[in-house]
């Protein structure tokens, strides 16, 4: 049987549980995961490689998560919507998912509208399967069938790991002939700088609530890396100093929990020991800035890091190699 690949978008509401099928899907977390909406900002590729079983042809799957299909009101909404049309563009296969358990909304009116759009070939996923009573399963396909023709429609549930076979199996079967587009041992296109930064980003949401989790970002100031100990100083960019004085907490403890839950899960992907410093500053209003929201896409400042070795005569190497930077499954010991 002939090697199947290409690009396979994921697209859903926010929460719908596509950047949790993404990491179960790799087997390795490339996506933060929260509970709170938008949580990813960026379209992410993650790599899963399908060896061959039975009369499943083997193959390689590049998906690409996305954020939460919504209605843009400031530039990093705006950007975030031009991910997931950037995600569109050339992609092979199209899978929309939703959350079995809530009921149909205009929010998935309006991400249904986006898919019939892009006439591309599309599978439903009905995600949270384990939250759904099992009666209810056969309307709610019937009810999507009469919505759009989609290639399949398939139970699953991301977070349980549940349905994941047959979707592969779907997936690497509608799937044209094609390349492998990555090595084996590479399973996402993120530098580890990006993957460090929502690392951190992770912590802030987990550990703030109501609007400051919306209005910070995360920057990388420095990242030195060491055969046994790499330094790595980054700032938390927020809006106002009322949410300055949260994210530090009360003689600096909540920014303590932030840096030491964030260390833990960098060293845990990195396999090393980590020296994080953390800090906070005010950049008022960035969210409705387009030229700061603009130069927070991990492309754009791999181009400019890599822009300015050049210009100052010096070979990339370690932390900031572009190949040696896309993460790669961890080495057992």
């Amino acid at each position: 049987m002939a090697f199947r690949s290409g690009f396979v978008s994921i697209i859903g509401r926010p929460n719908a549980g596509k950047s949790t099928l993404l990491n179960a899907l790799v087997g390795e977390k490339v996506a933060i995961v929260t509970r709170k909406p938008q949580t990813t900002r960026n379209r992410i590729q993650g790599i899963v490689n399908v060896d061959r079983k039975g009369k499943r042809p083997a193959g390689q799957i590049v998906l690409i998560d996305t954020p939460g299909v919504h209605k843009p009101i400031n530039s990093l909404n705006k950007r975030m919507m031009k991910e997931v049309y950037d995600a569109l563009e050339g992609c092979d296969l199209l899978l929309l998912i939703v959350d079995a358990g809530e009921k149909f909304g205009a929010s998935d009116q309006f991400v249904l509208n986006l898919a019939k759009r892009t006439e591309l070939p599309s599978f439903l996923l009905l995600n949270k399967i384990d939250t759904l009573q099992k009666d209810r399963l056969l309307p709610l396909t019937a009810e999507y069938h009469a919505l759009h023709e989609f290639k399949e429609i398939l139970p699953i549930s991301a977070l349980k790991e549940k349905g994941l076979d047959a979707l592969l199996d779907a997936i690497i079967k509608a799937l044209p002939e094609g390349p492998h587009y990555y090595p084996r041992d590479r399973i996402t296109d993120q530098p580890e700088r990006f993957l460090v930064a929502e690392l951190i980003r992770e912590q802030v949401l987990q550990f703030t609530s109501q609007e400051v989790p919306h209005a910070t970002t995360v920057l990388i100031d420095k990242y030195d890396e060491g055969a046994k100990l790499t330094r790595i100083a980054a700032t938390i960019c927020c809006e106002r100093e009322g949410q300055k004085a949260i994210l530090i907490g009360k003689q600096g403890a909540n920014l303590k929990k932030i840096g030491t839950r964030a260390r833990q899960q960098i060293e845990r992907m990195l396999g090393m020991k980590i020296f994080l410093e953390l800090y906070v500053k005010v950049q008022p209003g960035w969210r409705e800035s387009h030229a700061f929201v603009e130069e927070l896409d991990w492309r754009r400042q791999w181009e400019h890091l890599s822009a300015s070795q050049v210009s100052e005569g010096i070979e990339p190497d370690g932390a900031d190699t572009p190949n040696s930077t896309v993460h790669k499954k961890p080495q057992k010991s």
